[in-house]
């Protein structure tokens, strides 16, 4: 059975060039979790629904690996949508006012009793650790206060414009007007959120090297 590798199988999505293109996004399914506030680097809720995120990603695809169950799949990229309060322009300079919903896709074989099954065992080996002492989680940290809050949707953007962003996350602004620009030249409207896809993990990164999809879904 094939593995299945989003950023070789989905390369149209997740590697866009370094100027503007139009993408068709098909309807796929994601975990997701909702939260506010802006500067992520200091927002312990951000960090929360990251841990909380990818602790049941890797749980369900483990699980479902050494049952032998479904296709091998690679764990994808994290997605970040963002909004402002009040259905506002995004706006990078009002992090107060940002809301936003982190995601990841998973396969279609994914079910929720895949990822309530992963949140019961993900908490029983914590619970188990606790009781000899150790540390939380397998090692580093205590199960995230978010795991409550993950749930499994399908999410479709349909037609939509992106471009590759090479930086820091904080030197956007001149791809997202660029990508604005290119928008309206083709005659499109921008019809949803602000949509950022990390491809590279700033932990371990040069900001200098980080690559992130930016992406409007249009009309």
């Amino acid at each position: 059975m094939k593995k299945i590798d989003y950023k070789k199988d989905f390369k149209q999505l997740y590697l866009p060039p370094t100027t503007p293109v139009l993408v068709k996004v098909p309807k796929m399914n994601y975990l997701m979790v909702d939260g506010k506030g802006g500067n992520p680097g200091k927002n312990p809720d951000f960090k929360q629904a990251i841990q909380a995120l990818y602790s049941i990603a890797y749980t369900v695809k483990f699980t479902l690996k050494f049952a032998k169950k479904g296709p091998e799949y690679t764990i994808p990229p994290l997605d970040g949508l963002w909004w402002m309060k009040g259905n506002k322009p995004f706006d990078q300079k009002k992090p107060g006012e940002w809301l936003w919903r982190l995601m990841i896709a998973q396969p279609n074989h994914i079910t929720q009793k895949h990822i309530t099954d992963a949140i019961k065992l993900i908490k029983e080996r914590a619970a188990k650790k606790s009781a000899k002492g150790g540390s939380a989680s397998g090692g580093h940290e205590k199960p995230s206060s978010k795991l409550r809050n993950i749930v499994l949707k399908t999410f479709t953007e349909g037609l939509s414009a992106q471009i590759m962003h090479i930086g820091p996350y904080d030197k956007e602004r001149p791809n997202i007007e660029k990508l604005k620009a290119f928008i309206k030249e083709k005659g499109y409207k921008i019809a949803g959120h602000h949509h950022e896809i990390y491809l590279g993990d700033p932990r371990r990164v040069a900001p200098s090297k980080l690559k992130t999809v930016i992406r409007y879904p249009v009309k």
